[in-house]
């Protein structure tokens, strides 16, 4: 597939759908990571363990499976909306996504590491979502330059094809590009969570997608709806055939077709998210998407509202811990979930999962006033570090 328009090249505005549909995954987000801070079975056992799960803790983990990645997809778009809006130059271009890189990859190490580890006790480092993300825009820096019609069918041929790489699993390098392990650095033992491929290729191939914003709403819309459904159509047709696409086949119910994976992305998993992510961001091109004021006011400042909720659920957990045994140093470090030793923990550690649910909306409606003031603040100042959070 080759991603080109023609006709109008005036730079395009703000995307109101893409701020939507960015700050929706974000909301979502945020349940999943509540989960794991308060839901006294995310401290025993995965959601996606068919042998010990219930359909709502699955589904609760499923919907959050779409979070990542439609956060990288237009993680992609809005640094093709940024350079053209800013007319850059190619060096700027690349320059601008080098730096922003390299800053969320030291966030990953320090301030999500703190949010995870307030006392910093347990000598275990997991490197997550911010790595891959800011790995991923030091990569598009150099793939940045290369014409969309080129780079769209490159990252859909790394999308389409990484599975066959399943077999090669030596070696500390492919640990950190595509098998998730965990590396012993002295004291310290490092987890890659999120290997770099294919998830660069997903960066990669929402900036391909920049051209698409010269176009009208509406043709892009019809764009959008015919991609994601021909996505989920193939997902539907290789999870079925159980022959390729994901390194464990589906067996006899419902859960197990659904259970794709996300460490690292299998094809199968990204066209069961990427798909339905499209045809919603084509109704939201259609809908009038400044409807959904929330969501955009959330989603167009994501870093500040990760950042945010991750700490406020670290912080709400303390004080529920409190609350409930008359002392919290125990949930001062990570959950159980996050890899703790589950005996540093009292016995049926945790809440349900209504109540999580109940926090969840706890936490995003704090979160949202505070994006707010941010948001207005960014809009009201043009200090350079604000391109940065």
């Amino acid at each position: 597939m080759t991603i080109g328009v023609t006709g109008t090249t005036m730079r395009p505005a703000r995307q109101p759908a893409l701020d939507a549909l960015r700050g929706l995954v974000m909301v979502i987000m945020a349940l999943d990571h509540v989960r794991d801070f308060f839901h006294s079975g995310a401290q025993l056992f995965s959601p996606e363990d068919l042998t010990r799960t219930t359909i709502p803790i699955f589904l609760t983990r499923w919907i959050t499976h779409f979070c990542a990645p439609v956060f990288m997809l237009t993680a992609g778009a809005s640094a093709w909306l940024w350079q053209s809006a800013k007319a850059a130059m190619p060096r700027e271009r690349s320059a601008f996504l080098l730096s922003r890189g390299l800053w969320l990859v030291l966030l990953d190490f320090t301030a999500l590491h703190i949010g995870m580890d307030f006392v910093l006790r347990i000598p275990l480092v997991i490197l997550n979502v911010l790595w891959a993300l800011g790995w991923s825009m030091i990569i598009l820096s150099a793939l940045s330059y290369l014409p969309p019609r080129v780079l769209a069918p490159l990252s859909i041929a790394v999308i389409a094809l990484h599975n066959l790489a399943e077999p090669l699993r030596d070696g500390w390098i492919w640990t950190v590009l595509h098998r998730p392990g965990a590396i012993v650095l002295g004291k310290y033992t490092v987890v890659f969570a999120y290997p770099l491929i294919p998830w660069f290729a997903v960066m990669a191939l929402g900036y391909s997608m920049g051209p698409l914003f010269r176009m009208d709403n509406v043709r892009r819309a019809q764009w959008f709806y015919r991609t994601g459904a021909a996505a989920t159509a193939a997902f539907l047709l290789l999870r079925t055939l159980n022959v390729y696409g994901d390194p464990f086949p589906w067996r006899h119910t419902v859960l197990s077709f659904l259970r794709t994976t996300k460490y690292p992305p299998s094809l199968e998993f990204l066209l069961m998210t990427l798909g339905p992510a499209l045809m919603l961001w084509a109704w939201l091109e259609r809908h009038d998407a400044t409807r959904f004021k929330p969501l955009i006011v959330i989603g167009r400042v994501p870093l500040f509202y990760f950042l945010g909720h991750f700490y406020l659920a670290h912080i709400l957990a303390v004080l529920m811990a409190w609350i409930r045994y008359g002392h919290a140093a125990f949930a001062l470090g990570p959950m159980p979930s996050m890899g703790a030793p589950r005996e540093l923990f009292p016995p049926g550690f945790g809440f349900s999962l209504t109540q999580v649910y109940v926090l969840w909306f706890a936490v995003v409606c704090i979160m949202y006033p505070a994006c707010r003031w941010y948001g207005r603040y960014k809009q009201q100042h043009s200090y350079w570090w604000l391109r940065y959070l």
